[in-house]
């Protein structure tokens, strides 16, 4: 009986003190001291694991101090003893920032089956659907690597990096004395150090100088006009009754030889609206900011406010729903290009915040996630550019860090092209009479492009050679020109005459190709047979055979201006000499009317049918040998200067 009743007494002491922590643990919840309370219903869990209430409190703790991915445990053992929408909402969002995708799914749809609530639903639907399309994320810069930047970080929080006049300004919690007690982490201070381009000075760093941070205060999320001259950030969380209950954002502008202590601004139209990261656009006349108003659309919502005719800014609007979601939109960036980049856990992503790009299209905005070479899991967000697209800082509490929020910094390390040059040794060369070649040295040799544009130009040397270089997988044309010689074109093609770019090795490759281009003296009178240029028996219609001779002469033409031709049919001794200089001169005619619709001014022609006055071959008596009298010919019969 002794040993019941001193068990009775321990068991009375034992829920007395349960009480009275559960108590002091409600007590700081609902005060805001969210660590305090974790700690607190910690103590009851030690003796009561499966303590729905305290599960709930600590889950709803890690909740609402923005750490979410530690409450799953808690969330399942609520989830256990009760089964209800928020539980298994809140399970799915813990299990999302853990990239936990399917599991997360699973609780959203157990979500769905515990409401009737259209809005629920809505929401719901949007979350499991984001979760499908993650697969389908592209990285927006993909040869954007991040690094963190260690020697800048500390185990507690740094973050929201800009840079402005040579100076990196971020939000800290290194120097500071308070604690603020809903994280148990030092209060947030604006700090300010040296920087050139993404290298930081991180041996002087010291908080903002500009003005005083305040104690017992969070401060952070600095922006500043492009001008320098006005300073925005947010201000929140003291514990003063006079003080403002919300986030608000906070202005100094500079005045004769300082900056102002900072004011309250009008763009927060009220002071029990949640206003924060803000951000200036490139001309400073717009501030982007993320607010929590009853016109938004569930969490924190991106707006865009004017600047007036006084200096403040106001006239605040939502940037839409294309922008926002039922879920936070915050960290706004205004790029040079107009794009928006901002941070969200509303739209697709693969867990917390993530960091995304809005594009201005005709139909809108059209935003998309920055891929998972940039984001993770955890929150990003905060991000800034020192050199648009390809350098800058942004924050992150991903795993590897060095505690808490850190600022990271990114390089665009795009390879560099493998080149391929192509070395192209044009010979120049005459023909002679017999049908040998010869080198013909400085002869002018012009090189063009697809588009007929000169792209270089010079004369052979001694040797008759000269080189060019040309791009790959491109069409050219190549004049080759002499006083004394006929001009001559050719078209030049380098497409599949190199290798493929993904079977480079080197960083830069040369290939060496070959042509010659041979000059015909240019002899007045002195006669040229066209090869091939054949008529049907009794006929002097141009046949298709005929037509790609008589166009190597329509070139000629083309190439060489200034000179006339006479263009000359001949026979073979067969026939009356009546009935073959007839069709001669008809056949001429024919050819240089052919020729004439080419392009060839009339006036530069001369048809002449010489029958079979000019044999080559005089008592032909082969069929071969007609054959080679009944020719076509062209000479030059004046050059004009």
């Amino acid at each position: 009986m002794k040993q019941i009743a001193v068990f009775l007494v321990l068991s009375v002491i034992l829920i007395s003190s349960c009480t009275s922590l559960y108590q002091k643990g409600q007590n700081q919840f609902q005060g805001g001291d969210y660590q305090l309370a974790i700690i607190t219903f910690s103590k009851i869990l030690e003796d009561d694991p499966e303590n729905k209430e305290a599960n709930f409190y600590v889950a709803e703790s890690y909740r609402l101090t923005n750490r979410i991915e530690q409450s799953k445990a808690y969330y399942e053992k609520v989830a256990e003893e009760e089964e209800t929408f928020d539980t298994f909402y809140r399970l799915g969002q813990s299990l999302k920032s853990q990239g936990e995708y399917e599991k997360a799914k699973e609780a959203f749809t157990k979500a769905k089956d515990l409401t009737l609530d259209d809005n629920y639903q809505k929401l719901l639907n949007r979350e499991i659907d984001n979760i499908e399309k993650i697969e389908a994320v592209e990285d927006y810069f993909p040869f954007i690597e991040v690094e963190n930047y260690r020697l800048l970080n500390t185990p507690l929080a740094d973050y929201s990096p800009i840079v402005n006049e040579g100076y990196l300004y971020f939000t800290s919690n290194r120097a500071s004395s308070g604690i603020y007690l809903a994280t148990g982490t030092p209060y947030m201070k604006l700090m300010r150090t040296r920087v050139d381009g993404i290298k930081v000075d991180v041996q002087n760093i010291q908080p903002l100088p500009e003005f005083r941070n305040e104690e017992n205060l969070n401060q952070g999320s600095l922006a500043i006009s492009p001008d320098g001259n006005t300073l925005i950030y947010a201000r929140a969380n003291s514990r003063s009754p006079k003080d403002l209950p919300d986030v608000q954002l906070f202005a100094s502008y500079f005045r004769g030889g300082g900056f102002t202590q900072p004011i309250w601004m009008p763009v927060n139209e009220d002071e029990f609206y949640t206003n924060t990261t803000p951000a200036f656009s490139p001309d400073g006349n717009e501030l982007y900011f993320a607010s929590l108003r009853p016109d938004g659309l569930g969490g924190m919502d991106l707006y865009k406010a004017t600047k007036l005719a006084n200096g403040d800014f106001g006239n605040a609007v939502s940037l839409g729903p294309q922008i926002n979601t039922m879920g936070n939109e915050m960290f706004p960036y205004v790029a040079p290009d107009g794009k928006l980049f901002f941070a969200s856990d509303g739209h697709p992503g693969f867990g917390k915040l993530d960091l995304f790009v809005a594009e201005k299209t005709e139909k809108g905005w059209d935003v998309k996630n920055l891929g998972s070479n940039i984001n993770t899991v955890a929150d990003d967000f905060g991000i800034f550019f020192t050199k648009y697209p390809t350098e800058g800082f942004l924050s992150s509490n991903r795993e590897g860090g060095l505690g808490d929020d850190d600022i990271y910094y990114f390089e665009d390390k795009t390879p560099k092209p493998k080149i391929v040059n192509v070395l192209l040794n044009v010979t120049t060369k005459e023909l002679n009479e017999d049908g040998t070649e010869k080198v013909l040295p400085q002869t002018r040799v012009v090189l063009y492009d697809n588009t007929n544009k000169n792209i270089g130009g010079d004369f052979s040397n001694q040797s008759g050679r000269l080189r060019f270089t040309l791009t790959p997988n491109q069409d050219f044309s190549i004049i080759a020109s002499k006083s004394g010689y006929f001009t001559k074109s050719i078209a030049y093609s380098t497409i599949g005459k190199t290798p493929r770019l993904e079977d480079l090795i080197q960083d830069v490759t040369n290939v060496t190709l070959d042509t010659t281009m041979v000059l015909e003296p240019l002899i007045l009178e002195r006669a040229i047979v066209l090869d091939n240029i054949y008529y049907d028996l009794d006929k002097a219609d141009i046949r298709p055979d005929a037509a790609i001779e008589l166009n190597k002469l329509v070139k000629i033409l083309k190439d060489n201006p200034s000179i006339r031709i006479e263009l000359s049919s001949h026979t073979d001794a067969r026939a009356s000499d009546a009935y073959n200089d007839a069709l001669s001169q008809r056949r001429a005619e024919s050819a240089v009317a052919y020729i004439v619709s080419q392009g060839i001014a009339e006036d530069r022609l001369v048809a002449k049918g010489y029958g079979k006055r000019q044999l080559i071959i005089e008592n032909a008596q082969t069929e071969e040998e007609h054959q080679t009298n009944r020719r076509t010919e062209f000479k030059v019969i004046e050059i004009k200067e």
